[in-house]
């Protein structure tokens, strides 16, 4: 597909309003949907050449249309097809009652599917549109299908993923392989969604780029080098530590350091041209056995920290990571809050009783990354977490405008969000990232981005990738401080 189309997110009623101004353009919305089962067939006989039987799921909707067709396709190649349909077969309109009517074998109801040796499943029910539980005779099917050894093919989505969020509604298809059109959907990339879709295949039929752009009305997007690479800072030949920013990292007390050494490695290795250490009294001597480039101060209180902020060279900072929770960290916090600040951890925590407190200090342009992880994110803001209507990137959106903070919403679908709802999804991070000590690595390559001058939300969103790909290099079996040893400028 061309000039970057299939790497767009759109919503599933942004895709309905794209169909529809499709349509209205001129374009035959049955030769759409011809092309859509033509590339669904395709895939199977591709990928199943040895399939005894295709059981084509059909919905009550175009996404049944779209199998339909695919069926169609099979049968003239010489496959085994039967349809079993949800609800009334006569009960279609449209397309997908034409798409019916040129399939020239009936459709058996849906509940009458028993999976067999040698099916392949084309799943074509609903797709990415689904706003509901599935009813309970579907999940029934569901069940068989997921619980016998047959391949699924997906149509769009597997159905009972939810298209928006990613969510499971009462029950989805576990599919081998999914066929989605022209564009992904944000319940591609969101967990469970993008586990249960398998191999996802984006396939181009026929809609005009320039249709497909003007659909495109909410800023959600894969995190990809295009989200935040004008904004990084330049390489060019003049320039000297200092242009390159001073990030401080706070330690915590003694026996307490290692997390801070971890993200200030991060943050130098990230880019940052100078990395500083703020410790406490009791914790110089032993971050100082193991620092070489990193520099150390000690600060032992906020008088100390707010004497030596004199010094206006100090662009950024990051505080959490073994700082330890309580009083201390809210004032070390106040002390900062007019320059640039990455919030992780213990420092996160130090804010559960009172996240107004820390929002308040943090007014117009947004200079604050706010880093939690699931529990920490229910911590901060209790009623966005409880709040079932909403998926993952409608919670970290709603809750960077209530910070006016950049959101890194942590997870194996992590989600970057910004207060002007500007949201990215991640997918670059492989599981093994998930290890103790490398939320403080990646809060060190977030601080070093802002120290050089990055916009919150794009160093936010441009370290999380970062990170993502310091732990491709790492490799299985990771530690964090080897983690931290594999981060490389942008």
């Amino acid at each position: 597909m061309t000039d970057g189309i299939s790497e767009l997110l759109l919503t599933p009623a942004e895709m309905t309003a794209v169909d529809a101004a499709a349509a209205a353009s001129g374009i035959d919305s049955y030769s759409l949907m011809e092309r859509a089962g033509a590339a669904v067939a395709a895939l199977l006989l591709r990928d199943f050449p040895d399939v005894l039987r295709a059981a084509v799921l059909c919905g009550p909707g175009n996404n049944g249309g779209d199998g339909y067709v695919a069926a169609r396709h099979l049968a003239d190649s010489g496959i085994t097809v039967e349809i079993f349909q949800m609800g009334d077969a006569a009960a279609l309109k449209g397309d997908a009652a034409r798409a019916r009517s040129n399939f020239p074998t009936a459709a058996r109801p849906l509940e009458s599917y028993q999976p067999r040796t040698g099916d392949v499943v084309v799943d074509a029910l609903f797709g990415a549109g689904l706003a509901r539980d599935v009813p309970a005779a579907v999940r029934d099917v569901i069940q068989r299908v997921n619980g016998a050894p047959v391949p699924v093919i997906a149509v769009d989505l597997p159905s009972g993923v939810d298209g928006s969020t990613g969510l499971v509604r009462g029950a989805a298809f576990a599919a081998d392989r999914t066929v989605t059109f022209m564009t992904r959907k944000p319940g591609h990339l969101l967990v469970p969604g993008r586990e249960l879709c398998g191999t996802l295949e984006v396939f181009d039929i026929g809609i005009p780029g320039r249709i497909i752009r003007a659909g495109k009305k909410q800023p959600i997007a894969e995190n990809r080098p295009a989200v935040w690479r004008d904004m990084l800072p330049s390489s060019g030949l003049e320039t000297h530590k200092y242009r390159r920013g001073h990030l401080v990292v706070f330690s915590g007390e003694a026996s307490k350091t290692g997390a801070a050494r971890m993200s200030a490695m991060a943050g130098l290795k990230a880019g940052a041209g100078l990395v500083t250490i703020a410790a406490p009294q009791d914790a110089v001597e032993e971050n100082a056995a193991h620092l070489t480039a990193i520099m150390l101060h000690a600060v032992n209180d906020e008088a100390a920290l707010r004497d030596w902020l004199r010094d206006e060279r100090l662009q950024a900072f990051v505080l959490g990571p073994g700082f330890g929770v309580g009083d201390r960290a809210r004032q070390f916090v106040a002390a900062v809050s007019a320059r640039h600040l990455v919030l992780d951890a213990d420092g996160l925590s130090s804010f559960k009783d009172a996240p107004d407190e820390l929002f308040s200090q943090f007014s117009g342009k947004p200079r604050l990354v706010l880093t939690p992880h699931e529990g920490e994110f229910g911590r901060l803001f209790p009623d966005i977490a409880a709040d079932a209507t909403m998926g993952k990137v409608e919670k970290a959106c709603t809750a960077a405008a209530r910070a006016n903070a950049a959101i890194v919403y942590k997870g194996a679908d992590t989600v970057i969000a910004a207060p002007d709802g500007r949201a990215c999804i991640n997918t670059n991070a492989p599981v093994w990232l998930a290890t103790a000590g490398s939320g403080d690595v990646l809060a060190g390559i977030i601080g070093a981005l802002m120290a050089q001058g990055v916009p919150a939300f794009e160093a936010a969103a441009a370290g999380v990738y970062m990170h993502g790909e310091a732990g491709m290099r790492a490799g299985k079996g990771l530690t964090a401080e080897e983690l931290a040893t594999q981060v490389r400028p942008l």
